[in-house]
């Protein structure tokens, strides 16, 4: 049988302009069955909105595979409970796990009480079905890309399976992007050579990760390197968003705020080649899924006039093609 490799689509991107309303939940999942590319809806919904998911899944016949959220340890305990009670109850297979970098007493959260929490994730999530993944992402304790394998090494040295979020817009970003590799103090080991961003350079820390076997999901964000801060949307100190969304499919003339260049793109496509890759050639591979994740908050989308939906339909086109190339040849 050939091995499958499910694509879906985060709820937040089923939308077009950042200006436009977000649609019904029942006309999310109309488009998302419409555009015909999409095997499933990523989402962990509000409580009030469960029921709507639910029927909607059936008409459409598209399950919610997997969703996710973010917790700050010493206080979301309870939360993460209940979230992935909400994902038995959706039938959901994995819950994106992402825990931020700062406790409330704005303390720096430690490998040990990331795995503290992870562990009892990974306690509840068995009992019911539902595998915790941790996500490599910004904001949260693995934007020190450093501190991903070393909690790795922490959890297998527990017995523990360690699965991961794959979220690679967060590392391509950050090439050629002294500015951001700053932040948790990685510039020195990225001009160094001891962190390596670029996937097409051996020893890379995507690799690394793809290779140990760690993936579990992934969310696929088109990102180029150094890429453009987020000129369509400021914070309320007048600051731009970050920059971690590029358009994976031409916006028309005028609708981006930067020039777009699609050779660009081909760090970012490397990766998703590389796990694509790992996946079909290891029978263990833990990945469940892909799911495209253009969204429309501050360092991503904000105020963007392209269609979030679209270039997540043209991103999940792309990686049907290269999945099929990949297990064909």
């Amino acid at each position: 049988m050939t091995k499958q490799l499910p694509i879906g689509i985060q709820s937040n991107g089923i939308k077009h302009a950042h200006a436009d309303s977000m649609p019904s939940i029942d006309t999310r999942f109309a488009m998302v069955r419409e555009a015909g590319v999409f095997d499933y809806v990523d989402k962990t919904p509000d409580t009030h909105e469960i029921a709507e998911f639910e029927k909607a899944s059936e008409k459409y016949g598209l399950p919610v595979r997997c969703g996710g959220w973010f917790y700050v340890f010493g206080r979301d305990e309870t939360l993460l409970k209940k979230n992935l009670e909400t994902a038995k109850q959706l039938g959901s297979l994995d819950h994106n796990t992402q825990i931020m970098a700062y406790k409330e007493d704005g303390q720096l959260v430690s490998d040990e009480e990331v795995i503290e929490f992870y562990e009892a994730a990974l306690e509840y999530g068995e009992q019911l079905g539902v595998r915790p993944c941790l996500e490599v992402h910004c904001n949260m304790w693995s934007e020190d890309f450093r501190r991903v394998e070393a909690v790795g090494k922490l959890a297998e040295a527990r017995g523990l399976t360690y699965c991961l979020t794959l979220d690679h817009s967060h590392v391509i970003f950050k090439i050629d992007n002294p500015e951001e590799q700053e932040i948790f103090d990685i510039r020195g080991d990225v001009e160094s050579g001891k962190l390596i961003l670029d996937p097409f350079t051996d020893g890379s820390v995507c690799k690394a990760w793809i290779d140990a076997g760690w993936v579990g999901h992934c969310h696929a964000r088109s990102t180029v390197p150094n890429n453009p801060r987020n000129l369509d949307a400021v914070d309320d100190q007048g600051r731009h968003g970050r920059g971690i969304q590029y358009p994976f499919a031409p916006p028309a003339p005028g609708i981006y705020h930067s020039p777009w260049d699609p050779v660009q793109l081909e760090p970012w496509k490397e990766v998703v080649r590389q796990l694509m890759t790992y996946h079909a050639h290891h029978d263990d591979s833990a990945l469940g899924q892909i799911s495209t994740e253009f969204i429309p908050a501050l360092d991503y989308g904000e105020g963007c006039r392209y269609s979030l939906f679209e270039q997540g339909i043209a991103c999940a086109s792309w990686m049907r093609e290269t999945w099929n190339g990949i297990i064909s040849s």
